[in-house]
């Protein structure tokens, strides 16, 4: 059968393949320990469940505007505003079906055939691929391993060119839990500034950070506004409240750009979910009771990344780590644990999931297939479990 060139080189995202496998052998009674997942172990918290319930039986059911409740445009506007101090025009806020639409709005709006999007590595799965659906070609660049992967600009002088349109980062980052700081983002910034690319700044990690105690990571807001060229900002409520499949995302930016994502999306899929957008609306609007449960969740997944760690240096020692200092992912290296006929991260993972049913994601999901993702979004007793049988594993069948 014959397709389409827009899709003939798209995958599925390997990180809910792993996690559709490892649900579907979950329901054929394997005993499996699932740290592939990419979202929040908790529920939502109620208050924003109730609003939403509340919504649909007042009758709150029908079509918004393509953009997004402007309500709800303007207390996400408010969220920005206050925690960058900056002045935010609402209207340059698009709410859309999660992170996934906004980063395809902005790569199908800015981009085309002859493009090229530097993608800082190791990256989320979705990016390369959501970089060509646009018909444009992902360059991944790799940041010094020393350095947490973080690039710096004289990463991309290496792979910049006249065709480069735009600079993805994502911070804190999926899969490493890397953190660019202020410096670091300014120095990007005047980088893509001079050179006129834009910058795409995946932000939806930003509350789950482990720096100062009750803060959010730094991102592009942050910096004055004469330092920053063009940007997109895209972040969600997906990470933040535990609302993974409510799907609701969002992206800023100027006016100008906003209005050409939202004439894209009033084609694609009209507007996000109306009860999905009151509940969203209440988790934005209610801060106090937003921060308490943020505050909770970002607690709870500091005790894991630390226990985490504890558990790498005692029972993996000499296994090289990335230290997390956002998300709630440990990336560490397994080139050095590999039997003798695995070639890579993925046999390894596939033998860790099939012989000791523990569901981890392996690196090239990420651009290297060296290296390997455990999500410490779960119980602790889970992730003390998973180590466990991966250091079962690793005493039984590695090379060296």
């Amino acid at each position: 059968m014959s397709f389409s060139a827009n899709v003939e080189r798209l995958k599925p995202s390997a990180t809910i393949t792993v996690s559709i496998l490892a649900k579907s052998l979950v329901a054929e009674g394997r005993d499996i320990v699932n740290l592939g997942a990419g979202e929040p172990d908790f529920d939502t918290p109620l208050f924003i469940a109730d609003a939403a319930v509340h919504g649909i039986r007042s009758g709150r059911t029908r079509y918004t505007p393509p953009a997004g409740l402007p309500e709800l445009r303007q207390a996400i506007a408010n969220h920005l505003a206050a925690r960058s101090g900056r002045e935010i025009n609402w209207q340059g806020v698009v709410v859309s079906a999660g992170v996934k639409q906004a980063l395809f709005n902005t790569f199908f709006s800015l981009c085309g055939p002859g493009d090229e999007v530097l993608v800082a590595a190791p990256y989320w799965t979705t990016y390369p691929d959501l970089v060509m659906l646009a018909r444009a070609e992902p360059v991944t660049v790799f940041g010094a391993e020393a350095n947490s992967f973080k690039v710096v600009p004289s990463d991309l002088e290496r792979v910049v060119s006249g065709n480069t349109k735009g600079l993805v980062l994502n911070t804190p980052c999926n899969p490493t839990g890397a953190i660019y700081s202020l410096a670091e983002l300014k120095e990007l910034s005047a980088w893509a500034k001079g050179r006129g690319i834009w910058i795409v700044s995946d932000e939806i990690y930003r509350n789950v950070y482990f720096g100062e105690e009750g803060g959010a990571a730094p991102g592009v807001l942050d910096l004055p506004e004469s330092d920053v060229g063009n940007f997109i900002l895209v972040d969600g409520a997906s990470k933040s409240y535990a609302m993974t499949g409510w799907r609701v995302g969002f992206s800023y930016s100027s006016v100008e750009v906003a209005q050409k994502f939202t004439a894209l999306q009033s084609q694609i899929t009209s507007n996000t979910a109306t009860p999905s957008q009151v509940g969203a609306l209440e988790a934005f609007r209610n801060v106090e009771a937003a921060s308490l449960a943020i505050a909770e969740m970002g607690a709870a997944f500091r005790r894991r990344r630390d226990l985490v760690i504890t558990l790498m240096d005692q029972l993996l020692p000499g296994v090289p780590y990335i230290r997390p200092e956002g998300a709630f992912y440990l990336y560490f290296r397994v080139d050095g644990l590999l039997a003798a006929d695995e070639s890579g991260a993925t046999a390894w993972c596939s033998r860790l999931l099939q012989e000791h049913g523990v569901a981890l994601v392996p690196g090239a999901a990420f651009g290297d297939d060296r290296w390997v993702r455990l999500s410490f979004a779960a119980a602790d007793a889970l992730i003390e479990e998973a180590f466990e049988r991966v250091v079962a594993m690793v005493s039984t069948g590695a090379a060296v």
